[in-house]
């Protein structure tokens, strides 16, 4: 059977359109991080991400300037551990983290944690259809530091195991425009144990940008909103804000950035931030990331 010339022209056209309607924006942003959240990213299916994060200590302000070497001579936080991609869409990785986090009544929050992430991309933008990507994201945080049981006012007292768990939950919705990548991160972030007069589930809101400034390199920039009784700016917390640069060498990307936050995870920064950069209390970090084929 023979289709006339027209036909076959016409199907042409239409699968073409309408594989195009389907074709999908890739790398919104570069890397699976912005500064402090989650970018939508995850890890095509096979490839093992091993990062290296480091947050120093404040620039300026009383704990920092040159006695410190401008915060170089300290470290907040530290994380180091992995993801795996176990399909284009889905990555689980796990950080040890020496948790920095604290009230500004010096009260420390989690310390040497082991933090499970869970990356669930269920939404892709398109060029001609979908208009946003959207990843579900899970942080689940379990302090293994030794019990203190002499004051049960500290949290490391932890009365009960499950006090050494904290977990986040956030929807990360993301669109590309050209060389601009914006989007937008509510998430909730629950303590099993808090602090004195503290709130054990917290809501936030969070934004992030990057715009591509040349082929191998980019501006980023970050900040999460608690929404809670206690995280006040009048109870000494502050809203945790982050900017940096971006490298892409092509085996890995390199970021180097600023933030008042000291703590690299979600359940971490989110409800313990207390350092102010009007106060010149923020620091200098980076992340080292390094994709292998498995």
């Amino acid at each position: 059977m023979k289709f006339p010339l027209p036909l076959i022209f016409l199907f042409a056209i239409l699968t073409t359109t309408l594989s195009a309607q389907r074709e999908r924006i890739h790398r919104t942003f570069k890397d699976t991080r912005v500064v402090n959240v989650h970018s939508v990213e995850t890890l095509p299916k096979g490839k093992l991400d091993i990062r290296i994060s480091h947050r120093f200590g404040d620039m300026f302000g009383d704990n920092g300037g040159f006695k410190t070497f401008f915060g170089l001579e300290t470290a907040e936080d530290v994380s180091i551990g992995g993801e795996y991609g176990f399909t284009d869409n889905f990555n689980l990785g796990l950080y040890r983290a020496k948790g920095a986090g604290r009230t500004p009544a010096g009260n420390s929050g989690l310390r040497q944690n082991l933090n499970l992430v869970a990356k669930l991309r269920f939404l892709h933008q398109e060029k001609e259809g979908f208009p946003f990507s959207a990843t579900a994201v899970g942080t689940l945080t379990m302090s293994t530091a030794q019990k203190i049981e002499d004051n049960i006012d500290l949290i490391q007292s932890f009365p009960k195991f499950a006090h050494r768990q904290a977990f986040n939950a956030s929807l990360v919705l993301a669109k590309k425009m050209n060389n601009l990548s914006l989007q937008i991160v509510p998430g909730v972030t629950h303590r099993n144990l808090v602090p004195f007069a503290g709130e054990n589930t917290i809501f936030s809101l969070g934004g992030a940008a990057r715009y591509q400034v040349s082929r191998v390199m980019a501006l980023v920039g970050d900040v999460t909103v608690p929404f809670s009784n206690t995280t006040t700016s009048e109870n000494g917390y502050t809203i945790p804000l982050g900017i940096g640069l971006e490298w892409d060498t092509g085996g890995h990307v390199f970021q180097l950035n600023f933030t008042n936050a000291t703590g690299l995870f979600e359940t971490d920064y989110i409800p313990y931030t207390i350092t102010n950069w009007g106060e010149g209390e923020f620091r200098m970090g980076f992340t080292i990331s390094r994709w292998f084929n498995l």
